[in-house]
């Protein structure tokens, strides 16, 4: 999961959260529920242009493009990123990189072995360092830097401003073995997940003291032990460099030289244009245009039929011909002056698409996966039963279909929370919160008070000597709502099977009896879903209906904002970027402008409001209408994303939930609505990991109060969570058998499915243009890239191959 925590200064570390509130979920049978046993389904292959190394060029550049400098290279501060994991990659030790099946691998470039000796009365593991492994300053890898890296990541040290800490804190002492070569750990309790310590493995000179932990590491790396050394970092090219290191052990990097560039998602077809990169992560549309001009390779010379102009009709073309050479010299001169606009920019589409031919798309699953977050804080999401009719309306083969189809991925739904398809012990849990049902969806729905009429209810009054009546007004009826809504939730845990299936045959029945109204719904499909168009707000300006510190009108709850997690500012562009929300100024892309005005503006004079809720069939409860908050991002480069949350928006319709979709800017998406709890619906990824039971934790445990009344949540944004689950994650991480533990991992992911928090939809696709004549690089998939034999696979002409023109 997530490897970024919580800010300098915090007290709990990232994997340590405690527990919240009482209770627990009521639960489904869950033995057996699963659609299956041990998944045997493959995970889709790597797709990096294997070549043998003989095979592989000595010399040259490669280019890569990160999307900014990293701000520290200390992978254990909260400010660390993506740029950083990918950089100290090539620069430090990784005892165990995940190989192409997302399990840890032994590194014999590092060891030579490691192993658990002792179980009783501590366990005791021994790492047998390999005898070559030096850093760049000549010094030999030990057990300094071992016992450096611990006391700074234990937790016991405040002065060392770490994000993180997790098993470290379970470690008793490290010692020298029988030899230099030998480190001997002893741990205090047991830790399953061990081989994810000391990775990356950091010189005792930058963990041996705060100062240097702190800020020794943040713009440097003057001691490194990988394949390459860090020879600069340029913050006006916005470039870091990495050359061969003399002192490397292992086989020789191909690579004379290595660049990190930083690049803008909205740039990258035009830096892999121009030979600014050779490797960069891309988008859907820059994968169509790299394939499109493959495809045209062939055209000689003729036209395009895509790009700028492509769109004209001969018709077109002839009556803007007329206009440019009439009589009309005001009409003449801006026809001529749109045709050479047109012009240039068809002769610099047909440039780039010429330049994008020597480049290949490799493509893969990312391993990461997309969810839907339900937050189940507060307002009607706070109901189990409706979040698990939700879930239930959902058609999630459809949006696997949606985002991984027109990629030629397989397009299918994710069944896990806590591995991928393709890593042992993936099994589908999702058979504890039951597959798409839309009459059970509405079943449910109707066991928690939701139903068609509500919405045109008064309140229920307040019971006398309550302490709604005392509050009085308003305030008195919401107090009572709550109340009422949490003794309804009581006594149905209490009820039996037969009482859940006589709320279903009372759904049925009550489906019945409004046949005419349900049959008048359907004939009005079209208008509900122009209502939830007329219901969309662009935010931006506190004046605006869909300004997220304000109540919503028709809402089932008024937007709720907590102080931002402590999490908030580290995670916000790490999840930005694995959820493929990252664009620019939070601008909206033209095909979410709304009719009739300027995106974010309200609509036109003499627009019809939309129909009452009640009267399209919308469920409602004690004068509420049933509509959730759905936060989007607006950015250009996050369509993909808009489309599924349409998707969901539309099946959520056909059981009468109702949906205020609010996009907006990318900047703000996760720290001011994510992070922060004001939302009720809202799409984003998480990573997947070698070590869910260590990782997974802090995503899924229980909130707890905060002593000003808040929850700190950690990663857990959903806010949901239950005491069984905390036990098997906790059990999990001091199982040291490997099958015990995956089971372990198995019950509760099947336990997280039924909390209904988080609803896995598809894992996210990777899509990586790379210069054709690259070798060992490109998409992937779960291993680690082998920096050292990366390389061009024929020898390049002098110069880099980013210095060539195009």
């Amino acid at each position: 999961m997530s490897h970024v925590g919580v800010p300098r200064g915090t007290v709990r570390k990232r994997r340590s959260l405690a527990l919240l509130t009482t209770g627990v979920l009521t639960i489904p049978v869950l033995a057996g529920c699963s659609s299956g046993g041990e998944e045997t389904a493959r995970g889709v292959p790597q797709d990096i242009a294997p070549a043998a190394r003989e095979t592989v060029a000595d010399g040259s550049t490669a280019n890569w493009a990160v999307d900014a400098l990293p701000a520290t290279f200390n992978a254990f501060q909260a400010d660390a990123d993506s740029a950083t994991t990918r950089i100290t990659g090539a620069l430090l030790p990784t005892l165990f990189p995940m190989d192409r099946t997302g399990q840890p691998k032994l590194n014999p470039d590092y060891l030579e072995s490691a192993k658990v000796i002792e179980r009783e009365p501590r366990q005791v593991v021994l790492y047998k360092l390999n005898q070559q492994a030096v850093w760049s300053d000549g010094r030999e890898i030990g057990a300094p830097d071992f016992v450096a890296q611990w006391r700074a990541l234990r937790g016991k040290d405040s002065a060392f401003w770490t994000a993180r800490n997790s098993g470290y804190e379970r470690i008793e002492k490290i010692e020298r073995g029988e030899d230099d070569l030998q480190v001997r750990v002893t741990f205090s309790k047991p830790y399953a997940d061990w081989r994810s310590l000391f990775s990356p493995l950091y010189p005792k000179e930058i963990t041996g003291s705060p100062d240097a932990f702190n800020d020794g590491a943040r713009t440097t790396l003057k001691t490194t032990a990988g394949p390459f050394v860090l020879k600069g970092m340029s913050k006006s090219k916005g470039t870091v460099t990495l050359a061969r290191n003399p002192r490397w052990w292992g086989d020789k990097p191909k690579l004379d030289t290595l660049v990190f560039r930083a690049v803008a998602a909205k740039d990258r077809t035009q830096a892999l244009s121009d030979g600014t990169v050779d490797i960069a992560d891309i988008d859907a549309a820059t994968a169509d245009r790299i394939t499109l001009a493959r495809r045209d390779r062939g055209s000689n010379g003729q036209p395009l039929n895509h790009g700028p102009g492509s769109e004209i009709t001969p018709a077109q073309a002839l009556r803007s011909w007329a206009q440019a050479n009439g009589s009309d010299e005001d009409a003449a001169e801006i026809a001529q002056a749109a045709r050479e606009k047109n012009r240039k920019a068809v002769v610099a589409y047909a440039t780039e698409q010429k330049a994008l031919r020597d480049f290949a798309v490799r493509k893969s699953l990312e391993p990461a996966y997309t969810q839907l977050a339900l937050n189940g804080e507060s307002g009607p999401l706070a109901d189990d039963r409706v979040r698990r009719a939700v879930a239930r309306a959902l058609d999630r083969q459809e949006l696997a279909q949606t985002v991984l189809g027109p990629l030629g991925l397989p397009a299918k739904p994710l069944g896990s929370h806590l591995a991928l398809a393709g890593q042992p012990g993936y099994k589908d849990g999702s058979g504890a919160l039951g597959e798409q049902n839309t009459k059970e969806a509405q079943a449910l729905l109707a066991d928690a008070g939701w139903t068609r009429g509500g919405a045109a209810e008064p309140p229920k009054d307040t019971k006398a000597g309550s302490e709604a009546e005392k509050k009085g007004g308003k305030d008195a009826e919401e107090d009572e709502d709550a109340e009422t809504e949490k003794a309804e939730k009581a006594d149905k845990d209490g009820k039996s099977d037969k009482d859940g299936k006589k709320a279903e045959e009372d759904s049925t029945e009550d489906s019945a009896d409004s046949a005419a109204g349900r049959k008048k719904a359907d004939q009005d499909s079209e208008d509900s879903a122009a209502s939830r168009d007329e219901g969309l707000y662009i935010v931006g300006d506190d004046s605006k209906p869909g300004a997220p510190a304000r109540a919503t009108v028709g809402s089932a709850s008024a937007v709720h904002v907590l102080a931002p997690a402590r999490t908030a500012a580290a995670q916000g562009t790490v999840l930005l970027r694995q959820a493929g929300v990252l664009g620019e100024g939070g601008a909206v892309a033209a095909t979410d402008k709304q009719p009739g005005g300027a995106a974010g503006a309200y609509a036109p004079v003499g627009t019809a409001a939309p129909a009452p809720a009640a009267a399209k069939g919308q469920l409602g409860k004690d004068g509420k209408t049933l509509t959730l908050r759905f936060v989007l991002p607006s950015g250009p480069g996050s369509q993909s994303l808009r489309s599924v949350g349409d998707k969901i928006a539309a099946m959520l319709e056909k059981i009468g939930v109702g949906t205020e979709i609010t996009k907006v800017p990318d900047e703000s998406y996760f720290k001011d609505h994510i992070a922060s709890g004001a939302y009720d619906l809202a799409l984003y990824s998480w990573p997947a990991t070698a070590y869910p039971a260590t990782d997974g934790r802090p995503i899924f445990a229980k909130p707890e109060p905060a002593t000003d009344g808040s929850l700190l949540v950690e990663q857990n944004y959903t806010r949901v969570g239950t005491d069984h689950i905390d036990q098997l994650f906790d059990k999990a991480a001091g199982e040291l058998d490997e099958k015990a533990a995956r089971e372990l991992m198995k019950q509760a992911d099947a336990r997280i499915w039924a909390a209904a928090g988080s609803i896995p939809l598809f894992q996210r696709p990777q899509l990586v243009a790379v210069d054709k004549k690259l070798a060992n690089v490109g998409a992937f998939g779960f291993a680690a890239p082998r920096y050292q034999d990366i390389g061009f696979k024929n020898r390049q002409a002098a110069g880099s191959p980013a210095d060539r023109k195009k």
